[in-house]
């Protein structure tokens, strides 16, 4: 069965029954920090700029992706404020029919700069990654003295009225585990959910069971403080959100590792590059670029991305066979 073709109708199924309407785009490698955790230490190769997708061909993709029933649309990198007029590319894609949500994952620092000109163009929400709130600490994590604008950077999209607006937090045991209910502190008066993100495998990115801290591990010790209470969300949610006790901000835990979401998976994901990835763990992709540039139809685009989808896997590796595979690290796919 696995080899089958998907039938044309019903939107972007898999051969498990899920429907995929949140589509992931990368549209740069490059990013203006070195955070361990997403870059091998050794760095990478970058993509020369031939390689990647233009905005002429991210347009003509997301409209395909669009007519195949994505309704969610997220930019990623690397850094994706780095790509040169950003805001134009945004703009195009808030055009799009049916669209629920235009969000972008950032690290925050030219959001100063760039917070309101996305908000005006038509990006509805950010997630800004945020790893700790010590600035020596900050330091050695990204290799940037940079702490100071990323907090800039929050507090503009605080002014621009983002919601949602989200932290994210991936907790690494020996590195900032400690942090913890500093975080918590932080959106107590804050309009910010912050997401406690599981550390994940990749490439060359130092992950190890000695570094990994389970959500359980998090949500307990936030409790010994603070009364949790569950926020009813979609379907297709990854993060589980809660409350806080005497908070204007909220908590969400993401975990990836020790309670996958597979089951309920919607996503896809499209690299800078142009290969679309059905699952971030699996190295299996195809290049829809390539396939463009010879002169691919919009029904031949579709029916490879279907192809893709529905050779699905059920579910993710474990840890140790995800680190065996020859996947990219997690700055070429997109966080």
């Amino acid at each position: 069965m696995r080899n089958l073709l998907p039938t044309p109708s019903g939107g972007l199924l898999d051969q498990h029954n899920r429907q995929h309407n949140y589509l992931r785009i990368s549209v740069t490698d490059r990013c203006s920090l070195r955070c361990t955790y997403c870059m091998p230490a050794e760095g990478i190769d970058w993509k020369p700029r031939q390689a990647l997708l233009n905005y002429e061909e991210i347009i003509r993709l997301a409209k395909v992706f669009v007519e195949l029933g994505v309704n969610k649309i997220r930019l990623t990198g690397g850094e994706p404020s780095l790509r040169h007029n950003l805001h134009t590319l945004i703009e195009q894609l808030a055009l799009l029919p049916n669209q629920t949500m235009l969000a972008m994952t950032t690290n925050g620092l030219l959001l100063p700069q760039t917070a309101k000109l996305f908000k005006a163009h038509g990006l509805t929400s950010l997630n800004i990654s945020l790893d700790t709130l010590k600035a020596d600490r900050f330091k050695a994590i990204t290799q940037f003295n940079a702490l100071g604008q990323v907090l800039d950077g929050i507090d503009a999209a605080i002014e621009a009225g983002y919601w949602p607006l989200k932290i994210n937090m991936v907790v690494m045991a020996g590195i900032n585990e400690d942090e913890i209910m500093d975080f918590v502190d932080f959106v107590k008066d804050k309009p910010l959910n912050v997401r406690f993100i599981e550390f994940m495998p990749f490439k060359n990115n130092q992950w190890g069971l000695e570094r990994f801290v389970p959500y359980h591990v998090v949500r307990q010790q936030i409790e010994t403080r603070y009364a949790l209470q569950p926020i009813r969300t979609e379907p297709h949610a990854v993060a589980k959100d809660f409350a806080i006790e005497g908070h204007t901000g909220t908590v969400s835990f993401i975990t990836s590792m020790s309670q996958s979401f597979c089951s309920t998976c919607n996503r896809i994901r499209l690299t800078a590059d142009g290969a679309i990835k059905s699952c971030l763990f699996d190295p299996a992709e195809i290049s829809l670029r390539d396939a463009m540039r010879c002169g691919a139809s919009d029904e031949e685009l579709k029916q490879l991305i279907r192809q893709t989808l529905w050779n699905k896997s059920e579910g993710h590796a474990p840890a140790e066979e995800i680190l065996a595979h020859q996947n990219r690290p997690m700055i070429a796919i997109g966080g």
